[in-house]
């Protein structure tokens, strides 16, 4: 729930809500003013989210706000700004909203162009790796790469790649796939990884590549276009489970289903009637549109894509979800480049390319704040460090103070002699392979410079960007209306079973099941054999032993669907009475039902386990209203009508 209201929040962070509104107090709490323009971005931003349209009513909306500021002063009154899980979510998440703000455009657009162009392509590679960690030593990092270039020559010389990857690759699943990783675009591997497979011709080997996982060779099987989206519609018959004693029943079914289609009926018909994947069933088992890697299960991807115009339904398969039959309803090419702009740019922020982009930045940040050394100081600093360093073994000088002296300063920033040493001192473990000390201490220096800087632009993005601060504003504001919904609302509705029973049993008949049956449906195109069928269920016959008679190894000529449905469900056929025993033959489209009601239950209303959820919900609901009403009393709440009235002109413009 959490990740989705501030995915939400994050979603709608770079739009901007342009209102020609001027900033004046709107109301206050406790003396405390809010604003005219807050008001109208929050509006603005969350109108196209709202679905009560009441809500959309700016008299209603401001009773909403006033309610929701009112909660956050609650918040802050119990402290809950002060929680260290606040702190610590707040801290995520402004971590993650900068990623936005601290970037290089340039070298971000380069970026995003490259992914784009590679995305037009799928490539096939297989590699093998030799594993060594990022901050290994040189020894250990020069072995690791001899032996990657050891291999590299047995391929060149001849020797199966397969084979090699198979004995000698340390990513675990060469043991089984031999390095084969099938087909990808953009973004599915590192960077560095990426670009050698891209960059290397097909049925070539690329040069050694390292990467955070240690050294690969590439080999390029294949270049295809890449495939673009497809939209398909399945019927999924769920795989057994360990306690079924009929493991080969959702097998039979589909290949039952299977012969149905070919016998002429229809795929949604069979896919409502007889489908397990809930999610889709009632739209004739119709998915949402999927390009390849996309779904949880490649052999799926693989058998719709290779559907055609021609030949639109496969036969059926197994994936390890269940056995399905897939149709074909539509492809769609590949985005163009506008369209898929917005998600390249989000990708390319958390790819391995974001380390280009940070080195622009930089650069960037160098010019926007230069700063000039105290090389005095520096070369004080710089001999306290010795080769102890390399054996992690280094300490700070036991007296600080002759390195407490300006460093360097950053605006109005000072940055000392000691906090050059404290990162250093950080840096122990990571190691270096820079030497002499000299060298290594420059280089550290410099990583330092990067560090500090970014951290002071990090810091200050609040008053470089008012946009920024306000997207922060709101997700204080969000952090804290979680926890206290949860401390005051939504723990209590589930605990308070007292609370939800009374709630429960002044309100009963708000919670009505409508009329169910426990049913037997029977379905055939044929009328004769559905006229068999009720015969047979006369004289008691079950439908398996139905299924039986009537179906043969070649045709399927009945289906059955057993179980409780309320009345109006898509599964029963239309028309029926519920009342106990053998229906009349009935005819939608071109199926004859016929159906055996083996009891009525009555419509009435639900026990509280039986609605339990709906009813929670509306015991949160009621709960929040009171709570609301009660904080109206604990805070002193003034508005300006003369005020609201100019902001709601503004806004109905």
């Amino acid at each position: 729930m959490k990740q989705l209201l501030f995915g939400l929040l994050l979603s709608f962070s770079a739009v901007t809500y342009a209102q020609n509104v001027k900033k004046e107090v709107l109301f206050t709490i406790d003396n405390k003013p809010y604003y005219t323009d807050e008001f109208a971005r929050v509006y603005n931003k969350n109108l196209d989210l709202v679905k009560d349209e009441s809500q959309k009513d700016l008299t209603q909306y401001l009773e909403l706000f006033i309610g929701y500021k009112l909660k956050i002063n609650k918040a802050n009154k119990l402290g809950l700004q002060n929680g260290t899980t606040y702190q610590n979510e707040l801290k995520s998440y402004r971590t993650q909203l900068s990623k936005n703000y601290v970037t290089d455009s340039k070298v971000t657009k380069e970026l995003v162009d490259e992914a784009y162009q590679r995305s037009l392509k799928e490539v096939k590679a297989s590699h093998i790796l030799i594993t060594v960690d990022e901050n290994a030593s040189p020894e250990d990092t020069l072995k690791a790469y001899n032996k990657i270039v050891d291999l590299r020559k047995r391929v060149m010389a001849g020797e199966d790649f397969g084979k090699l990857a198979q004995e000698n690759s340390q990513d675990p699943s060469a043991k089984e796939n031999k390095g084969d990783l099938g087909y990808f675009s953009s973004f599915r591997m590192v960077y560095a990884f990426e670009s050698a497979a891209f960059k290397t011709p097909k049925g070539k080997i690329s040069n050694p590549i390292r990467t955070r996982f240690g050294y690969h060779i590439v080999k390029v099987d294949d270049v295809r276009d890449n495939r673009g989206e497809i939209q398909v519609a399945h019927i999924m018959i769920l795989n057994p489970k360990p306690e079924d004693t009929d493991k080969d029943k959702a097998k039979n079914t589909i290949n039952e289903i299977y012969k149905k289609l070919q016998q002429g009926e229809k795929f949604e018909d069979l896919a409502k009637q007889f489908s397990e994947d809930k999610s889709s069933s009632s739209k004739g088992g119709q998915l949402n549109r999927f390009g390849s890697g996309q779904l949880s299960s490649e052999e799926f991807e693989n058998v719709a894509f290779s559907l055609t115009k021609d030949k639109p339904v496969s036969q059926p398969f197994q994936t390890k979800f269940g056995w399905h039959i897939v149709k074909l309803i539509e492809r769609f090419p590949l985005k163009t480049f506008d369209e898929m702009k917005p998600e390249l740019e989000n990708k390319v922020g958390k790819d391995d390319r974001s380390r280009l982009i940070t080195n622009s930045l930089n650069e960037k940040l160098r010019k926007k704040y230069p700063i000039k050394r105290n090389e005095k100081l520096y070369a004080a600093a710089a001999k306290a460090v010795t080769a102890d360093f390399y054996e992690n073994k280094w300490d700070l000088p036991k007296d600080t103070k002759p390195f407490d002296g300006k460093l360097f300063t950053i605006q109005d920033k000072d940055v000392t002699g000691t906090d050059f040493l404290k990162f250093i001192a950080t840096q122990q473990k990571a190691g270096s392979g820079i030497r002499p000390v000299g060298k290594m201490v420059d280089k550290m220096y410099e990583k330092f410079v990067d560090e500090q800087l970014n951290a002071y632009y990090n810091d200050h993005l609040e008053t470089e960007f008012p946009e920024f601060a306000a997207v922060m504003e709101e997700y204080r504001d969000g952090l804290l209306l979680f926890d206290l919904m949860e401390k005051e609302i939504w723990e209590k509705s589930k605990t308070d079973t007292i609370g939800l029973k009374n709630f429960y049993d002044t309100r009963k008949t708000n919670y009505q099941w409508k009329n169910r049956a426990d049913v037997v449906i029977i379905s055939s195109t044929n009328e004769k054999m559905i006229k068999e069928v009720q015969k047979m269920l006369k004289k008691g016959s079950t439908p398996d032993q139905i299924k039986e008679k009537l179906n043969t190894k070649d045709k399927v000529e009945v289906m059955t669907n057993a179980g409780t449905f309320e009345e109006g469900n898509d599964a029963l056929p239309k028309g029926l009475q519920f009342k106990e025993g053998i229906s009349e033959i009935t005819k939608d489209g071109q199926y004859y039902f016929v159906t055996k009601v083996n009891k009525v239950l009555p419509a009435g209303i639900k026990t509280l386990e039986e609605c339990k959820g709906k009813c929670i919900n509306d015991y949160q609901q009621y709960l929040e209203q009171r709570w609301v009403d009660d904080l109206k009393t604990e805070f002193t709440v003034k508005t300006n009508p003369e005020v609201f009235e100019r902001v709601k002109k503004e806004l109905q413009k």
